[in-house]
């Protein structure tokens, strides 16, 4: 009777017998669970995890500003940004002042309107420059461009001293004894190679443009077959840093061998750096960039050694600007920045200045006579900058050109701690924001009939007038160094062309349609013929 009582109304934890047997029922019970939860459903578990993450923090950044609703997973645009489009640019800047994307972990916002561009350009203590992830690796992090503060004014102020008249003027020999070499090779190509067919001229334009930096900036420490090694590798270096690519650098990527490429140039610069400290030591004349900043390195020291000791040191004596000795590879380093922002850019202004020519005879004319001109009739009188700064419609040629077809069209910066870019929304902290510049240069408000190329609006117009619009060369402290020297340059690239030089594009379909390849270039590379001009 008690075993029927203790069976029907006493619980087990009461029943002694059944004590013993709960454990193991409680622990079949959790085995059951755990073999039921096996690795396939703990991974889908952490994908949709991170999936929904992934969503629910886009959403967070983006807020208010325009955009996808919904960012597909994980690599959001990467797809399609792998051959970039210049239609789908312009569909982002149409969507609003303020819009963006989110591509692997990194979540961009696109400043399109002019006054949402010079923002960012003049908000440093928000942000800087990053140009693109892959950038640090390849410019390495301690590169001047990445510095802020202090430590970039400390470059900077020994480097404007780079870009002076005087300076530019010391540059022009070099220039021209290139621009000599390539248009007799562009001239043999044509006639002797193709038989007067014509040929995609973009990747000797690239090249020309690359040999004109490398004799500007480090002279002839540099052989002509490293100069050619240079032009060759750096479209490795350029394909590394398009605005979107693969996170990582892993073998056989385009960053892998833009990085082998960019320590190929590092390497070839600190050399050259060494032979230029050797040079300048021993006085002789600064004849390239880099002579002319260790000189002045070279100075700088000398007057600090004075004031040391406590000598008496007359004013004259001391430098404009008072720089410390920098090392061969932060030399290497600043030199190689501005071949960076050289390169592609000039590339990019000089193909598109041989097609709008040939494609304007009326224009070209007007160069070719106004070059003519300035040099008595004399097309073999050479360089100088009295001579460049006598030609006002080439300028305004140049100028238009780089209006029309702007070869930055964007600069990435980083985001260093949260941005209230408006009143309404909040850059986070660790995004890129991107100024866009092609919006403000095709404004029609600044530029009437934006689209049509005309040089005259800077002679008879106003569009001189309209500096806020002019972010060719951005704006605000980190402002391109460069931008007097890479006028001049083209200036001087196209009036000695038109002299010795006849050309014929020959249009394709395409030749009008613009491809993004880190700048803008024609779609078909610019396909070309070129002759010699008759005396």
């Amino acid at each position: 009777m008690a075993s029927v009582l203790d069976g029907s109304f006493a619980s087990p934890a009461a029943n002694a017998d059944y004590a013993a047997a709960s454990p193991h029922i409680a622990g079949g019970m959790l085995s059951h669970v755990y073999r039921g939860v096996n690795w396939w459903t703990f991974a889908l578990t952490a994908f949709l995890m991170l999936l929904a993450y992934d969503q629910v923090k886009y959403i967070w950044n983006k807020g208010s500003i325009a955009g996808p609703t919904w960012k597909m997973p994980f690599i959001g645009p990467f797809l399609e940004s792998v051959n970039p489009k210049m239609d789908r640019y312009k569909e982002k800047w149409a969507s609003g002042d303020l819009s963006c994307v989110s591509v692997f972990h990194k979540f961009v916002i696109i400043a399109s309107s002019r006054d949402m561009a010079r923002k960012v350009f003049n908000s440093p203590s928000y942000v800087k420059p990053c140009v693109v992830d892959t950038a640090h690796k390849l410019l390495r992090p301690t590169n001047w461009v990445f510095l802020d503060g202090k430590a970039h004014v400390d470059y900077r102020k020994g480097l404007n001293g780079l870009f002076t008249r005087q300076a530019l003027e010391m540059y022009l020999p070099g220039q021209e004894a290139v621009y000599e070499k390539y248009f007799d090779k562009f001239v043999q190509i044509s006639q002797e190679e193709q038989k007067g067919k014509a040929l995609p001229f973009m990747p000797m334009f690239r090249e020309l443009m690359c040999a004109v930096s490398l004799r500007t900036f480090v002279g002839h420490y540099l052989s002509d077959e490293g100069v050619k090694k240079i032009a060759d590798d750096y479209y490795k270096i350029t394909a590394a840093l398009e605005l979107v690519n693969f996170p990582l650098i892993l073998p056989f990527t385009k960053p892998w061998y833009g990085k082998k490429a960019a320590d190929m140039v590092l390497n070839e610069f600190s050399q050259c750096a060494a032979k230029s400290k050797v040079r300048m030591a021993a006085g002789g004349q600064a004849e390239c960039i880099m002579d002319a900043w260790i000189s002045e390195m070279y100075k700088s020291q000398a007057y600090k050694a004075k004031i040391d000791k406590g000598l008496s040191v007359d004013p004259a004596e001391k430098p404009s600007q008072v720089i410390r000795m920098f090392t061969d590879f932060e030399i290497a380093q600043t030199v190689f920045t501005f071949l960076f922002a050289a390169q592609d850019a000039t590339s990019s202004a000089s193909t598109w200045l041989f097609q709008l020519m040939a494609d304007r005879p009326e224009v070209l004319d007007r160069v070719r006579e106004e070059n003519l001109a300035v040099r008595n009739g004399d097309r073999n009188v050479t360089f100088s900058m009295d001579i460049l700064e006598k030609m006002t419609y080439t300028r305004a040629v140049i100028k238009e050109t780089l209006r029309y077809r702007p070869p930055v069209i964007f600069v990435p910066y980083l985001v260093k701690k949260a941005f209230p870019v408006t009143d309404t929304y909040i850059a986070p902290k660790g995004s890129m924001i991107i100024p866009s510049c092609y919006p403000a240069l095709h404004d029609p408000e600044a530029y009437p009939q934006p689209d049509y190329f005309d040089p005259d609006r800077w002679i008879t117009g106003d569009a001189e007038s309209k500096t806020k619009n002019w972010l060719v060369f951005g704006t605000g402290p980190h402002y391109c160094l460069g931008q007097t020297y890479a006028q001049m340059n083209l200036i001087a690239m196209i009036g000695k062309a038109s002299m010795h030089l006849d050309w014929a594009h020959h249009k394709t379909k395409v030749s009008e349609d613009i491809k993004v390849f880190a700048t803008l270039f024609p779609q078909d590379d610019c396909h070309l013929v070129f002759s010699k001009r008759p005396e």
